[in-house]
């Protein structure tokens, strides 16, 4: 092939587009739900509707596709679909951001419906973007399956569920304390809220016992909530306070009577011992308020700001109102102290704003039916989790897991399928058909639908029902549910995993998916500068990314790996990386970085390495199809005379036999930074470095005979056809663009079966594409007896003569002459020849009984193997001079590390340790120059 045709570097702009066109065209990627083939089945982790692909996407997307395609060519009926989120509370802050940037305008600006349809554009325009950078990054998605978890199908999915969950009580109304964000103006589930370590104050608070000149003096981080104190707790084991239980205090400016209680709860050494109870707005004064048949009473609006209950401190922020009631407590004498104080905040996962206990009507999900089928599904292994550290992580949720709040105040997402009456708020209607209820129809005035939507993760929770067209009694759902893995970060093992697991086994009770597979969050390098202040900043644009690249850190900067973010200068955007490193370098970068930690590094440097693999396999093939030009598929159908195979061509059949074996392994266990180092390992160290080089010689026709080199191309044909069908999963353009460029120029597959070296091959030409053909499988040959240890011989022969080399400083391009003392047998010797020639830099070996009398050499042993280095003449006497000097510095190192050995005075003081390395020291020495001497005396 010409320039034009194979140019010497891969461009991945001028021919992924045509390739992934070429697949889709094709219906590569479509399933069929009536094959008679084994169903392997995922479902995509939606990405949000709230902008563009962020790396996380493209690393689970990446593994996903890796997954797909190996099973695709195993000959499973693959089914990938792809889908979004409307991620309720992301997207709606999203858009009502955009809103107010565009039009000046708030969601309260516009009715609902008005409201909803500019959501709706939105969705529709990020999800085009998001579903062709999917495209992009080579996901091998069956499109027309493709999925929207608002869509009609999964509403009504979301209302059969809802209703079925209603009707046996698992669902239900009341009021509770939630987790309520003063932003967002929402409640938000357990797992939704992040806790974060924060430096504040504990405030000492005394309240005056009624009918006594005695005080109750409490600590508290929180004095605002006082205005909705209903009670004083006291250890009834704390002798200081067993006098005031049953008491009553006064709440300062409200003037509420509240009761002191006895409740073993309370810790005597916290603060003073004493404790304010706040049920309203305070989960462990909830359940002291619950226990002891407290009121609650609620001081804030659903902003965070003071409500009527709040008295002359009513409209106020909270921390307005904390600051005036400090000073007025001040004014009042019953202000005491107050001390720095560590606590963990509550924080909104989405908008940042710290939580407020609540006490709100909300709709819940009881989990107590669904714990022990939670804990068993795992516990059984019948949902397996990798790595398996998370199990751990998983079963300790699960029995701490609390009822589900699901209802949001938001207008985007699932709205809740209940009608209330006006006129008795006990009469309630849940209806999951289409349109409205038939007595809601007949009398509209006195019917109200509930205005709140589900949380996202409700609807999540279906989605691989909902993929497969449940609550139908689909042909998708019968074969591919249940789906066999699920790929998503750990970070949502809770949010999400654990959903699916129980709404989807409430629904068919059936597991969601057979395997969990965790992988770590992408974390970037961030760049801290210092000033002479000791003030510092972020690093950012082209001085970071001179950095990235390896340039050297000053003294007033310093590195550090942390998650992705805008502000801290590095994020990396996986669409860019696309366009500079190409599709291919981008997945294998994410496949080597997926290791089973909880965190990767995502290093710039390994995306050029992974681009220079890809141009690397170019350029091996490019060199393969160089040699095999005048081959033809007819010629593989011939199959290849095996006894012309040699030592190192029945180590490359074996090493590739052995490869196979291990990436199936490391599929099986998801590990797939494992796969992406042996497969780029094999092609660069095994094929290229070693493999090619021994049998250049051959090729190039300065070995062998005209039969052996026909052979040689046969079985090198052979092994890039099946090398492009293992590394294909991990990089399909480059491979896909290889393997159609072979089909061309080995021409149209005959009827020929081949034979057990090129059978595979033969197979695979059949196919329309590589990413059709069938996987690899293990070359059934008969291997010669010892061929492992054989050529590791011979790799350790090709080693020592590497060293004499590098000791006698000969240069590398100059073809050597050496010998072989030996008793081995002469048949192996000779076999031994070739490659020590070709990766030695030998141009002849010949196999003596003694070493020559008429040359200077250098000796190297292998295990009884005598190998000597013939050297050239004008060397001898630079050698000579470099080996003397080495001579002199040795001797002076072993007299100096004797006498101080010989201090008998020194023994006996120095650390045992000391000694110890220095007498290693003297012994590495003698040796050493008990090397040179024997160097010296071959001279």
């Amino acid at each position: 092939m010409n320039e034009d045709q194979f140019p010497k570097t891969y461009d991945p702009k001028s021919s992924e587009a045509g390739v992934y066109l070429f697949w889709e065209r094709s219906g590569m990627f479509v399933a069929d739900a009536s094959s008679e083939k084994p169903a392997y089945s995922i479902v995509m982790p939606p990405p949000n509707v709230t902008g563009i692909l962020h790396m996380g996407h493209a690393l689970v997307n990446t593994l996903q596709d890796t997954l797909i395609r190996y099973k695709r060519m195993q000959g499973f009926e693959v089914c990938w679909v792809p889908g979004t989120d409307h991620a309720g509370i992301a997207t709606q802050t999203v858009v009502e951001r955009h809103l107010k940037a565009s039009l000046g305008k708030r969601r309260t600006d516009f009715s609902r419906e008005e409201f909803l349809k500019h959501v709706w554009n939105w969705k529709e325009s990020s999800q085009n973007v998001i579903l062709s950078q999917l495209r992009q990054l080579g996901c091998s998605c069956d499109w027309s399956r493709q999925r929207f978890t608002m869509d009609p199908e999964a509403n009504r999915a979301v209302k059969k569920a809802f209703k079925k969950l209603f009707d046996k009580g698992i669902i239900y109304r009341g009021y509770y304390l939630v987790n309520w964000d003063p932003i967002l103006q929402t409640a938000l589930a357990d797992d939704e809220v992040e806790y974060e370590e924060r430096e504040g104050w504990l405030y000492y608070i005394r309240y005056p016992v009624i009918g006594s000149k005695e005080y109750i003096t409490v600590a508290t981080t929180r004095p605002e909530t006082l205005l909705g104190d209903t009670a004083i707790a006291v250890s009834p084991e704390d002798e200081r306070y067993n006098h005031l239980i049953g008491a009553k205090v006064v709440v300062p400016f409200v003037n509420r009577e509240i009761p002191v209680i006895g409740d073993f709860s309370v810790d005597a050494s916290f603060g003073t011992g004493a404790v304010k109870i706040t049920p309203a707005h305070d989960k462990d004064d909830y359940r002291t308020g619950m226990n002891h048949q407290l009121p609650m009473i609620n001081i804030l609006t659903p902003t965070g700001e003071i409500n009527e209950n709040g008295g002359i401190f009513t409209g106020l922020s909270k921390e307005l109102a904390r600051e005036n009631i400090i000073t007025s407590l001040e004014a009042l004498g019953l202000f005491v102290k107050k001390e720095p104080y560590s606590s963990r905040v509550g924080v909104s996962y989405r908008s940042g704003a710290i939580i407020e206990p609540y006490l709100s009507k909300q709709w819940f999900v009881s989990v107590d039916s669904f714990r022990g089928p939670l804990q068993e599904f795992v516990n059984s292994e019948d949902i397996r989790i990798f790595p398996p550290e998370f199990v751990r992580n998983y079963l300790t949720w699960v029995n701490n897991l609390k009822d589900w709040c699901i209802s949001r105040q938001l207008w985007w997402g699932h709205r809740i399928p209940v009608w209330h009456n006006k006129h008795d708020e006990n009469l309630m209607i849940c209806f999951d058909g289409e349109g409205i209820p038939e007595e809601v129809a007949r009398d509209p005035e006195s019917w109200y639908q509930d205005p709140d939507v589900l949380d996202t993760w409700f609807s999540s929770g279906l989605w691989p029902l909902t993929c497969f067209g449940w609550p139908e009694e689909s042909l998708d759902l019968k074969k591919f549910y249940p789906t066999a893995v699920l790929a998503t970060g750990h970070d949502i093992l809770f949010f999400w995993v654990t959903r699916m697991v129980l709404m989807c086994s409430a629904m068919v009770d059936t597991k969601p998916f057979t395997d969990v597979f965790l992988h770590g969050l992408i974390f970037g390098k961030s760049y801290k500068q210092y000033d002479e202040n000791g003030e510092w900043t972020y690093v950012s644009g082209e001085q970071k990314q001179e950095y990235d690249k390896g340039k050297a850190l000053p003294k007033n900067v310093f590195a550090k790996w942390e998650k992705l973010s805008k502000s801290k200068g590095n994020v990396i955007d996986p669409i860019e990386m696309i366009d500079v490193y190409g599709a291919d370098a981008v997945r294998l970068t994410l496949c080597s970085c997926a290791n089973r930690g909880e965190q990767i590094d995502l290093d710039y440097r390994l995306f050029e390495e992974c681009k220079n693999f890809v141009n690397k396999l170019w350029n091996g093939a490019r060199f393969i199809f160089g040699q095999i030009s005048e081959i033809t598929s007819q010629d593989l159908e011939e199959g290849i005379n095996q006894d012309l195979l040699r030592l190192e061509d029945f180590y490359i059949l074996d090493r590739f036999n052995e490869v196979l074996s291990l990436i199936e392994g490391y599929y099986n266990s998801y590990s797939f930074d494992k796969i992406a180092a042996l497969a780029y390992d094999f092609f660069k160290n095994d094929l290229c470095s070693t493999y090619l080089e021994i049998i250049k010689p051959v090729l190039f026709g300065k070995q062998g005979c005209d039969e052996q080199r026909v052979a040689q191309r046969k079985l090198l044909a052979t092994l890039l056809i099946n090398i492009l069908g293992v590394l294909h999963p991990l990089v399909p353009y480059v491979t896909e663009t290889l393997f159609q460029k072979l089909k061309i120029m080995l021409g149209d597959v005959g009827e020929g079966l081949g034979d057990v070296l090129t059978g595979h091959a033969v197979s695979m030409l059949r196919s329309k594409a590589c990413m059709v053909a069938e996987y690899p499988k293990p070359i059934e040959l008969v291997f010669p007896q010892g061929l492992k240890e054989s050529f590791a011989m011979a790799e350790k022969l090709v080693y020592t003569i590497r060293n004499i080399r590098g000791e006698m400083q000969l240069d590398p391009r100059d073809l050597l002459q050496a010998f072989i003392i030996s008793s081995e047998k002469k048949e192996l010797i000779e076999a031994y020849i070739p490659i020590l020639c070709a990766l030695g830099g030998i141009k002849t070996i010949e196999h003596l009984s003694e070493a020559p009398k008429d040359c200077v050499f250098s000796l190297g042993v292998v295990e009884g193997i005598k190998v000597g280095v013939i050297l050239p003449a004008e060397h001898l006497a630079k050698e000579r001079v470099r080996l003397e000097k080495e001579k002199i510095r040795l001797e002076n190192s072993v007299e100096s590390l004797s006498k101080l050995l010989a201090n008998e005075d020194f023994c006996a003081r120095a650390n045992p340790n000391l000694v110890k390395s220095k007498e290693e020291a003297l012994r590495s020495s003698q040796q050493e120059l008990q090397n040179i001497l024997d160097k010296i005396a071959s001279l």
